[in-house]
This record gives structure tokens, C-alpha cells and sequence, in this order.
């Protein structure tokens, strides 16, 4: 665990898969076709935070969910890669375009599809739920399933690891 903890002190960037990370992994489709997921308030204020607090926030999906876009927009994070069909690869861009270290990104997923960028991530976590491919090679099992904390949950770690948990960005909204 202490390891952990040090890795902690090196975040600057948060990747989130949407899918089983950011959601529970349920899709509702309504009658007439159109598809809804279900989003958790806390780890809503935790990413908006960290976008305030100066994080790079990302999220990667598979799918092309516009109301996942509409809702991550709307916490502040402009970094939304929707269709993203290898990730590893989305990833490794992302980070030569930004000039960024992988041992500074935290990168949590919970399925095969995640395997490939959580093992290009410095830090790779998941939810408790996730498959047991990927809990095999992350450094972190958050006690949370997806959809339900787990993103709070190690955005609060790194934030209070580096002292900005209950900065002055914390109580504004």
C-alpha cells in the first residue's frame, strides 16, 4: 500500500473509462430506441473538483454516448474521447500530444477493452467490480463498483495525498 501512496504524489491526469468506471455499466433503452446511463453525483463533484484543482480529467469510451458527453462536459472536462476502439493507442496519443509522462496518469478501467492502456498508465486502477484480467494488473481495487464511488474514491487519495482535497476549490461548485 505504501507504494500506492507514493504513486499518488506523481498524478497530474485522470483517465476514466465511462462504461463500468463512470456508470454502472447498465444501459436503459427506452421503447423507441434511445439509451440513458445512470451517473454518480459524488463522483461527479470529484472530477469537477480535480478539473478545478488543475488535473487533467479524460474520459474514454467505446461507445459514442452523447448524453455521457453532455454530462462530463458539463463538470468540466473538455478531454472526451467517445468511439474509441483502442484505447491503448488513444492513450498513447494523448499523452505524446501533451507532452506527458505515463508514470503521472492514473488510469482506471474494469474490462478486457481497458487492458491495453492500464497497462501503459504509472498508476492502473479499478472498481471492485471490474474483470479479473484487469484487477490482475492494477495496483488499486477501489472497495467501489463502478457507477457507485469508485472515481470519488481515488480522486479524493490523490487529492489528499498531494494537500488539495479541502482546498478552496473544494467548496464551490
Amino acid at each position: 500500500m505504501e507504494n500506492f501512496l507514493n504513486k499518488l504524489k506523481d498524478v497530474t491526469t485522470f483517465v476514466f473509462d465511462v462504461d463500468g468506471v463512470l456508470t454502472n455499466g447498465q444501459v436503459f433503452v427506452s421503447e423507441t430506441g434511445k439509451q440513458s446511463r445512470s451517473f454518480n453525483i459524488k463522483d461527479g463533484y470529484a472530477m469537477q473538483l480535480a478539473v478545478k484543482c488543475g488535473y487533467n480529467v479524460v474520459a474514454m469510451s467505446g461507445s459514442r454516448s452523447k448524453s455521457a458527453m453532455h454530462r462530463l462536459q458539463s463538470l468540466g472536462v473538455t478531454e472526451v474521447f467517445v468511439g474509441a476502439r483502442n484505447k491503448a493507442e488513444k492513450l498513447k496519443l494523448y499523452l505524446e500530444e501533451r507532452h506527458l509522462k505515463a508514470t503521472h496518469v492514473l488510469y482506471m478501467g474494469d474490462d478486457i477493452p481497458d487492458l491495453g492502456a492500464i497497462k501503459i498508465a504509472g498508476l492502473p486502477v479499478c472498481p471492485a467490480d471490474a474483470a479479473e484480467e484487469i484487477k490482475a494488473v492494477c495496483d488499486y481495487v477501489s472497495p467501489f463498483t463502478g457507477g457507485c464511488g469508485c472515481v470519488r474514491d481515488v480522486i479524493e487519495k490523490v487529492l489528499k495525498v498531494q494537500g488539495k482535497w479541502m482546498s478552496k476549490e473544494a467548496y464551490s461548485w
